[in-house]
């Protein structure tokens, strides 16, 4: 379990869809779903048969310049 320290140093993160990914980086959802089988997006996050990544992932991915893992 976190301390109170922990959970007041970065807010839970948001999990977004594809879908969404696909907006912020400005490209299909099926792109999407290339970039990942081509180890170029970070690594989602698997909830049962869905699929999601962490905002925080997908902003750092960004400011980064969208490198390769």
């Amino acid at each position: 379990m976190k301390n109170e320290a922990e959970a007041t140093e970065r807010p839970a993160d948001r999990l977004l869809r594809v879908q969404e990914v696909g907006q912020r980086l400005g490209v299909s959802a099926r792109q999407v779903w290339k970039l990942l089988a081509a180890g170029r997006l970070p690594s989602p996050v698997r909830l049962g048969r869905s699929v999601r990544w962490r905002e925080s992932d997908i902003g750092d991915f960004i400011r980064l310049g969208c490198p390769a893992r």
